[in-house]
Parts: structure tokens; C-alpha cells; sequence
């Protein structure tokens, strides 16, 4: 593909594309958009400065409306066999590849991240609902052997109903499909309510996966969305008709959602805040520990939950690994993110960059050392404000900044002596998400991944934090949330679990061999 920059990209044509106009409503319940009451929501690209498009949020009648469809459709597709609930899956997979292109675009153009990134999300979309495909003709469970004669036991799954899906910014499209493609073929219907940073990239998804349901004649309400802001959240998670809400973003916002959803004994799914960490052991292969520090600490400028912002060194090797790292951050292009030869493009908003500020002049002040400077970038091809430049300290672990999760490319150097060190200092934060080590040190690496080791939910050896698979199950745990999304057994939180006894006796034996003669 070549490059794109903005003397010849036209988001006019963009949108249109996608089904996007200059004023969008905010609620839908798949081919039926809503007029909405609530506020205007602009969506200022972080790229240039320009409004690309406004949306009109849902006032709490639409949200009502959203959510009282997907109930009913719920009765409906519930009864639907799994395989042919993966077959619209797999067609909208199939869609998703004829639009991967101008949705790649459009993410990397709201969101501010490369096109290369922008595109690889709709891949990660395109993925799971390949694997989703698969998962509609295994929804399993167990059969037991009982411990009374004539008697069968096993465990099945049924939709669980309504799911409610909260997401992110930094990733507008990809974790709504990890919930929506699994949810679906588990027999659920799901709202989704995305960030009001990125509304755009969302209403574009409701518009293709609505001519892909209704080609297939999918209740309507299988696919509700409600653009809004705290308030649809806070509604959505009270809400005693959504049994599950799946919940991507700040850990002060999981623990508001975990709370509410908790007061109704409800089931959240949470994938909260990371403060991940990389350890470069001396035995590590120094070109391959360099790569992956420096694109897990710059991709998406420093805007992923699985971001490195902690990189532990080995003493012996400190100095000629900084001195790299500092190099390489040189090297680093920051601009237009639609260009291709650029590495790093703006952080989301102004408000993100006056918290990257903030938290560089917090570090100073702790006695953290400069090592590569931060600062905004200025100038004609910097015009929104948004970009800034990464930055590199060498810290303590110790320092309040450090222990929190700043989202913007800021890296922690420090120092450690042992592995059991460097082990200790990596988990000696609140967050649990993701973690790595550069070594070829089997011991280390052995180590690394024990019960002594790691207390991620992620933990990799010879490559960064950052860039899940679809395959395996994603999150984390401590103040990370605790949630599983995306492959392996992830499925089973989207469905309710039973366990079936069958008696095909004549005789009615009591379980522990309790004698109850009538």
C-alpha cells in the first residue's frame, strides 16, 4: 500500500464510504438509527485539528429503547443454533475484509495511531471472528461420572442474555469484536456503548454489520449501540437487564463500573490499567530486548494498556543498553500517522498531553534523571497539539509516578542486580497486565514464568508486552481487573453454566448415601 498523506486523503470520501455523515445519530438497534436527545459530540481528529464528524448522543429514552430491542431479540436468537449464528459471524468476518481498508483509515485517523496499526485492529476484528466461527461448533461442557448408580451428570452452557460493552479509545473497534463475535455465537445479543473520543470508528462498525444481519434476517437488536458519555455507562451498569458488562478502560472507571454492576450481583468483565514491565537480563540477546522495548513503549504513542512503561536492566549492561535505547529513540519519526515512514503519531487529545506533562514534571521532582527529554512538538505538521515527543528516565520503582499508569510515552529505567530482584521489582506495582523478559537464560526465563515469578495475566519471554494474539485469553489481574477476553476458554463468561443430574432408575438414591425413608 502506498503512502498516505493528507495532500491526497479525503475523509469526506472516507466517511461516505463507511456510511458516515457530517451529523450522525448516536443509537441504533441495527438497521434502525434512533433520533437522540442527548448532546452534541464532536470528533476532532488528533491527526490535524480538523472536525471530521459530529454525532448526537443517546439521552437515556434512546438507551432505554437500545436495550429493551436487545432483549427481545434475545428470544429470538437465543434459539438459533450456534453453527448458523457462526455462519453471520463469518460473514461479517468476510465483510470486514472488503472494508479493512478505509476502517483501517478512518481508526488511525480518529485515534490518532499509525495506518499501519489502524489496520492491523481490523485485522485482530477479521481474526476473532474466525475463531468465533470455530467456537460456534464447540461450545462444550463436561460430562462426570455420579456417584449414585443409574445416574449421568454434566455440565452444559446457555446464553446468558444481554451483554453491555463499554470500550476504549485506544483501541475504538478490536475489543468491541473480541466481546461482540464470542457473545454472538454463544447465543447473547450485546449494546455496545464505545468511547466518546471515537464514535465515528463505531457507528462505522454498526453500519456494516447491519447489512450483514440484515441480509441474514437477524432480529433486529442482536447489535445495539449508544454513543454517550459517563452516564450511559453508569446506566448500563445498574442496569439489572444486561447480566454482563464487559468493561476496557482506566482503573478509576473498573472500579466504578465493578462496583455498580456488583451492588446487583451482576458479572463484570474487567480490563483495566497496566504499568507493564520488560527485564533485560545480561544474558539476553540486546537487538531483539531493544526492538521490542522501543515498540512497546512508542506504538500507538504510549496509548495501549499493554504499553511498556517500566524497563528493569540488569547493572551489568545498563549503560550500554540506555546508550541504545537513547539511539534509537533518535531515530524515532513522529507525525502524520496516515504516512507510512512515520513511526509515531499524536497522543489522543490535549487533555492527554497536559497528563503527560503533568507526569513529566512529577518525575522530575521524585529525582527522576533525563535520559532522552519529552516536550511538545510544535510547528506546521503539529498544529492539533496533540504530539509529543517519548520520553526516557531513570527512576525507582518506588516513586508514586511510577507506580501509576500514565498513558503517554514516557519510559522507566531501572536498575536491578538478581533475577529475584528484577522479579520483585516488576510485580511492586497495583497493576497486573501484562509483563516480559529478554533473556536466553533458561533458568531465568524458567523462573520468570513460575508461581515465583510473574503475577501478570500476560508473561513473555524474547518479546515485548504489547501485540496479543487472538488464540489466547487477554487480561490481567490485581487493580487490571481480573477479565479474560478473546481465545481460549474466554467464551464461558458470555454464557450461564448449569450442571444436569439424570436419573434413569427406579429408585431415587440421595447423594453421600443419606437414607430418607418415607
Amino acid at each position: 500500500m502506498s503512502s498516505i498523506t493528507k495532500n491526497h486523503f479525503s475523509i469526506k470520501d472516507l466517511l461516505s464510504e463507511l456510511g458516515i455523515q457530517p451529523v450522525n445519530q448516536g443509537a441504533s438497534t441495527g438497521e434502525n438509527w434512533l433520533q437522540c436527545q442527548g448532546p452534541q459530540i464532536d470528533s476532532t481528529s488528533p491527526v490535524d485539528g480538523v472536525l471530521a464528524a459530529s454525532v448526537i448522543a443517546a439521552s437515556e429514552k434512546e438507551y432505554q429503547q437500545v436495550v429493551k430491542q436487545a432483549g427481545e431479540a434475545f428470544r429470538w436468537w437465543r434459539n438459533w443454533p450456534a453453527p448458523r449464528r457462526g455462519e453471520v459471524v463469518r460473514q461479517f468476518g468476510d465483510r470486514l475484509r472488503q472494508y479493512k481498508e478505509p476502517l483501517g483509515k478512518l481508526v488511525s485517523y480518529e485515534m490518532g495511531k499509525s495506518l499501519q496499526e489502524g489496520l492491523g485492529e481490523v485485522q485482530e476484528m477479521i481474526d476473532i471472528c474466525d475463531f468465533a466461527v470455530g467456537l460456534s461448533r464447540q461450545l462444550y461442557g463436561l460430562t462426570m461420572h455420579s456417584e449414585r448408580p443409574a445416574h449421568r451428570m454434566y455440565e452444559q452452557y446457555h446464553p446468558l442474555g444481554v451483554v453491555g460493552i463499554i470500550s476504549a479509545f485506544n483501541f475504538p473497534v478490536a475489543v468491541w469484536s473480541w466481546n461482540t463475535a464470542l457473545a454472538w455465537v454463544c447465543g447473547d445479543t450485546c449494546v455496545w456503548k464505545p468511547s466518546e473520543k471515537t464514535p465515528l470508528s463505531a457507528i462505522a462498525c454498526q453500519h456494516i454489520v447491519s447489512q450483514v444481519f440484515k441480509e441474514n434476517e437477524v432480529p433486529e437488536g442482536v447489535s445495539g449501540l449508544v454513543v454517550g458519555g459517563r452516564e450511559i455507562g453508569m446506566l448500563m451498569s445498574q442496569d439489572q437487564r444486561i447480566p454482563l458488562v464487559s468493561a476496557t478502560g482506566s482503573t478509576a472507571m473498573g472500579k466504578s463500573v465493578g462496583a455498580a454492576v456488583g451492588a446487583r450481583l451482576g458479572k463484570a468483565l474487567l480490563e483495566l490499567g497496566g504499568n507493564n514491565a520488560i527485564i533485560i537480563s545480561k544474558d539476553a540477546d540486546l537487538e531483539t530486548a531493544l526492538t521490542g522495548a522501543v515498540f512497546g513503549a512508542v506504538g500507538t504513542a504510549g496509548q495501549r494498556c499493554t504499553t511498556t512503561r517500566r524497563l528493569i536492566v540488569q547493572e551489568e549492561i545498563f549503560q550500554e543498553f540506555s546508550e541504545k535505547l537513547a539511539n534509537a529513540y533518535r531515530q524515532i519519526k513522529i507525525g502524520n500517522p496516515l504516512d507510512e515512514s512515520n513511526h509515531m503519531g499524536p497522543l489522543i487529545d490535549t487533555q492527554a498531553v497536559a497528563q503527560y506533562l503533568e507526569a513529566l514534571e512529577k518525575v522530575k521532582q521524585s529525582g527522576g534523571k533525563e535520559i532522552v527529554a519529552g516536550g511538545v512538538l510544535e510547528g506546521e505538521n503539529y498544529q492539533s497539539g496533540c504530539y509529543v515527543k517519548p520520553a526516557i528516565y531513570l527512576v525507582e520503582n518506588d516513586y508514586e509516578i511510577v507506580q501509576c499508569e500514565t498513558f503517554a510515552p514516557i519510559l522507566y529505567l531501572i536498575k536491578y542486580r538478581t533475577i529475584e530482584e528484577a522479579i520483585s521489582i516488576q510485580n511492586s506495582v497495583p497493576q497486573g497486565l501484562s509483563s516480559a523478559i529478554m533473556t536466553n537464560n533458561l533458568k531465568e526465563s524458567e523462573l520468570f514464568l513460575s508461581h515465583q515469578g510473574s503475577d501478570c495475566g500476560i508473561a513473555n519471554v524474547n518479546i515485548g508486552t504489547s501485540g496479543a494474539e487472538i488464540g489466547g485469553a487477554f487480561g490481567g489481574e490485581k487493580e487490571t481487573g481480573g477479565g479474560r477476553e478473546s481465545g481460549s476458554d474466554a467464551w464461558k463468561i458470555y454464557m450461564r453454566r448449569q450442571t444436569n443430574t439424570i436419573n434413569f432408575s427406579s429408585e431415587v438414591p440421595l447423594a453421600q448415601g443419606i437414607k430418607f425413608d418415607l
